[in-house]
């Protein structure tokens, strides 16, 4: 289990870190995912993390998994019972907004790759010990934003880092400039006004621009 852990971890974190942008979509209606999907590989950006803040979400990531080319992760998760159904909806990996063990080792024994969040020095620690070696930072600009990150990584060396919250192509250049900055999460990508009025060719070009800024 731990060596099919580590293998997955390997190849999903190698492909976020050739994106680098991870688009966080909270989602009502189901049926529009697809549409989300292809908007978001037209724009150059080929995954997407659906949070666990509705109840569309499973429906969601299993709708996202059929899209062809298309790394599905699942966001908010909080308990041992959202990584299962995450598993099972297809979901090729869990990010969450903090850091609870009992996900992690949920997640460990799914052999599914978690990200936690964090938001101090004292959880980034905790993370690395429980054997996490990429971490989310959330809320990414209410805690520090790019300095944080950058003090932080002076000290928490082989950790990477994701940050989100309040991230936008007006920062995003400024995070991925940093080393340990493997990707940025990001719901201005998908924004809901956007997504529940079907404005997908909007969609596609905030993907376009941030794919761009990614380069």
């Amino acid at each position: 289990m731990i060596e099919a852990l580590e293998a997955a971890t390997h190849e999903v974190m190698e492909r976020l870190e050739r994106v680098r942008v991870l688009p966080v979509l909270s989602i009502e209606d189901p049926e529009q995912t697809e549409d989300v999907c292809r908007a978001l590989l037209s724009g150059g950006i080929a995954c997407i993390e659906i949070t666990f803040r509705t109840e569309a979400a499973a429906a969601a990531i299993a709708r996202a998994c059929a899209v062809d080319g298309m790394l599905v992760g699942a966001g908010t998760v909080r308990s041992p019972e959202q990584a299962r159904a995450a598993l099972d909806a297809g979901a090729r990996l869990a990010v969450a907004p903090g850091l609870d063990e009992e996900v992690v080792e949920a997640c460990r024994a799914l052999a599914l790759p978690f990200v936690p969040g964090a938001a101090t020095p004292t959880e980034i620690g905790r993370a690395q010990a429980l054997g996490c070696s990429t971490v989310k930072i959330f809320p990414a600009s209410a805690v520090g934003g790019p300095a944080f990150l950058r003090a932080v990584s002076a000290v928490f060396a082989g950790v990477r880092f994701v940050p989100t919250g309040g991230v936008d192509a007006s920062n995003l250049g400024s995070y991925l400039a940093l080393p340990s900055v493997l990707a940025c999460g990001g719901s201005w990508l998908c924004d809901a006004r956007l997504v529940r009025e079907g404005r997908f060719a909007e969609i596609q070009g905030l993907a376009a621009e941030a794919a761009a800024l990614a380069r």
